[in-house]
């Protein structure tokens, strides 16, 4: 093969587990062996479970995954981390003689995982002054500040992702220059495939109304309740969607109602951004899935060969 890798890519809801279990599955077939990688950033947290759609223990055994429940719902994980850990479980894989195969939607961490990054510098004092300035002022101050300062940038991370903006702010304030412009061309780590799974855009929304009325059949708020009683929850799994309204609910800030709608309607905003990243990424091969999956990934494959 001329890549040493794969990821199957594509928004929240579209399929994109499913598709690399019966992609592992024929690679297997065929005398490929290999090993998932998650990367999904919901999904490092152990004990969240129900609102991140995550396979379970026993489906995560064939094919080994990785990166699943590293990650208590108090710990925080940046990009740069989930590089290290992530290229340390690739390498490892290819020295067992198998293929890693990336899967997930989480926008930052599939590109520092698959792309030759030089992250932007950072300042521990400088992050902490902003990180103050925004509990005092508030998510939407600073991400109108962000958008004063690189419209850009600010259109592509919503106001809710404070640690987003933050990071953004920071390296503004560094280099005294746009975020976006200290983010270099993409060019690959190791030799990759990306294999994008593409859903009309109707049918992305029904299947994100089923996934959200499942998490609230199978329990997401009793999931939630013992999570807060296990312990604290960090900002990105307190702010995470689904995770957030069903706190809400819990506080009876939100009726049941009310947290599923918020969370149908944040789901297709996160759905909408995530296809807007990924269809800027012209390295990757779209597959539709209106057709049978297998043959079209089959055949990215070959061609990739």
């Amino acid at each position: 093969m001329s890549f040493s890798l794969l990821a199957v890519v594509g928004p929240t809801a579209s399929g994109k587990t499913a598709l690399a279990l019966e992609l592992a599955a024929a690679l297997e077939h065929s005398g490929q062996p290999v090993e998932i990688i998650n990367a999904d950033a919901m999904q490092l947290y152990a004990g969240m479970d129900i609102g991140t759609a995550k396979l379970s223990i026993a489906e995560r055994s064939n094919p080994p995954h990785h990166l699943f429940d590293i990650l208590t719902p108090a710990q925080e994980m940046t990009a740069v981390e989930y590089q290290r850990v992530a290229r340390e479980t690739c390498l490892g894989i290819v020295a067992r003689g198998k293929l890693p195969i990336f899967v997930g939607g989480s926008m930052f961490y599939l590109a520092a995982a698959l792309d030759q990054l030089d992250f932007a510098p950072t300042d521990v004092q400088v992050r902490l002054r902003l990180e103050q300035e925004s509990a005092s002022a508030g998510a939407l101050a600073m991400h109108e500040r962000l958008r004063k300062l690189d419209p850009v940038t600010a259109d592509k991370i919503p106001a809710q992702n404070v640690r987003r903006v933050i990071r953004a702010l920071e390296v503004i304030e560094i280099t005294g220059e746009s975020y976006a412009s200290t983010l270099p061309e993409p060019r690959y780590w190791k030799p990759a495939l990306q294999i994008g799974l593409a859903v009309d855009r109707e049918e992305l929304k029904r299947r994100i109304l089923l996934r959200v009325e499942a998490m609230w059949q199978q329990g997401i708020t009793r999931e939630v309740e013992q999570l807060l009683a296990q312990g604290e929850l960090g900002k990105t799994a307190r702010m995470a969607i689904g995770y957030k309204q069903a706190i809400a609910q819990l506080n009876g800030e939100l009726s049941q109602a009310e947290a599923m709608a918020e969370t149908v309607a944040l789901t297709n905003r996160y759905a909408r951004r995530q296809m807007s990243w990924f269809r800027r990424d012209k390295r990757i091969g779209w597959i539709s899935a209106n057709e049978p999956l297998i043959p079209q990934a089959l055949n990215l494959i070959r061609l990739g060969a």
